[in-house]
């Protein structure tokens, strides 16, 4: 099948009203709370008048299928809406396609049962609640390395009972249900035996610990540390096949990664936008900024990184929609080249607007602060470039005959 990069008229429509809306409606929200959810004086209240909003719009969830309130988009499709979405930071939590809960919506989508989908997925397609996704764990547990599973999930009477500790969980406070990655077999180390869980947020084996103290402001109710303690749960609450917990997180996180990409790559062009619009005002040394050799480097810069970095999203939505290719690599490179892209999408564009670019005026600091741990989320990108790097010998080596 063929790559093509134009775009179907529905979509494109599609687009342009997600565009007007974050415009008309979104930004000012954001403007008004200086990009930081975690300053809001009612965060929950932020989030269900933008939702609302959205609804209204019918603009809600565009990702998830008819049946649960959405338009079904395929992942190309996703990659357009997502990017005029992500131009401002809240417009991914309006639309209801901010992380941790698009990844979860997928998920449920591709591996519940019918009976999970009713409890959980679709309430969490109509924005009545929220969910968080907990895998990474203290060290020496699960982080770069998934295989190093710690937390357990032991067979009890009925149903399974999780202990251990998950750090990092973005959206655990507040959170409906939380999908818990737990190990049923094997030891750490081992490549197998994780299986997923959905846990009610209420069930009183499941603790907040603490909120962590992060760099970014913008993921609702931020990044939490949270203890399982003789949690039970039952045989209902295992979601998907028991033991096959690591496969179904492919099924979420190469997705998940490209999606982050589609949001922050909306952000990073609203960072140059800003950068644009002091550049061609503000005046230096006889001349508007922008007509200045440096500054025009930079913003040739910004636009090749812009450009690029779409390149790389389209094509791996091509690869997930058709299986036109590997999907695991094809998201690291995109994950690994659009994380750091956007990073000096924004570091540049606060350069250009020098002083102003660090204030809270701008929120370009904000921006920047925002996309600078996507390097490190969803898999280091050390990680990936290993992970790159390997399949390139184990495809040469195969090529090769060695």
């Amino acid at each position: 099948m063929a790559i093509r990069f134009d775009i179907e008229p529905e979509i494109a429509a599609l687009a342009e009203r997600t565009r007007e809306f974050v415009r008309d409606v979104v930004i000012p929200v954001e403007l008004e709370i200086k990009g930081s959810l975690h300053d809001a004086r009612d965060a929950e209240a932020v989030r269900a008048r933008l939702q609302a909003a959205a609804r209204a719009a019918g603009l809600l969830a565009p990702h998830v299928g008819e049946r649960w309130g959405g338009r079904g988009l395929d992942v190309r499709g996703q990659a357009i809406v997502f990017e005029a979405a992500g131009y401002s930071l809240l417009g991914p939590l309006a639309l209801n396609i901010s992380a941790p809960d698009e990844g979860n919506m997928h998920l449920l989508e591709r591996v519940a049962t019918p009976t999970q989908q009713e409890q959980f997925l679709a309430p969490l397609a109509a924005g009545r609640v929220r969910s968080c996704f907990a895998m990474t764990e203290p060290p020496p547990g699960a982080g770069s390395d998934p295989r190093a599973l710690a937390t357990t999930a032991t067979r009890v009477a009925g149903g399974w009972r999780i202990d251990g500790t998950k750090w990092f969980i973005t959206g655990a406070r507040g959170a409906d249900f939380a999908i818990v990655m737990a190990r049923t077999s094997g030891a750490p180390g081992d490549r197998g035996g994780a299986t997923m869980f959905l846990v009610a947020g209420d069930n009183p084996g499941m603790h907040i610990v603490r909120d962590l103290d992060t760099l970014d402001h913008g993921l609702f109710a931020g990044h939490s540390e949270v203890y399982f303690n003789e949690c039970i749960v039952g045989d209902d609450a295992v979601l998907g096949e028991v033991d096959r917990g690591f496969e179904y997180a492919q099924v979420r996180l190469a997705p998940a990664r490209l999606t982050h990409c589609m949001r922050w790559l909306g952000l990073a062009r609203r960072a140059h936008d800003l950068a644009l619009g002091h550049v061609t005002r503000r005046e230096g040394f006889g001349s508007k900024l922008a007509e200045l050799g440096m500054i025009q480097q930079q913003l040739a810069d910004n636009e090749i990184d812009l450009a690029a970095s779409r390149a790389l999203i389209h094509h791996t939505a091509w690869v997930l929609d058709t299986h036109g290719g590997d999907p695991g690599t094809a998201s690291s490179i995109a994950k690994t080249f659009v994380s750091e892209a956007v990073g000096r999408i924004a570091d540049r564009a606060m350069q250009m607007a020098g002083a102003v670019g660090t204030s809270g005026d701008l929120l370009l600091s904000r921006y920047w602060r925002e996309m600078r741990p996507f390097r490190i989320y969803d898999g280091p990108n050390e990680t990936h470039r290993w992970s790159i790097a390997k399949r390139s010998v184990a495809a040469f080596k195969k090529r090769d005959g060695a």
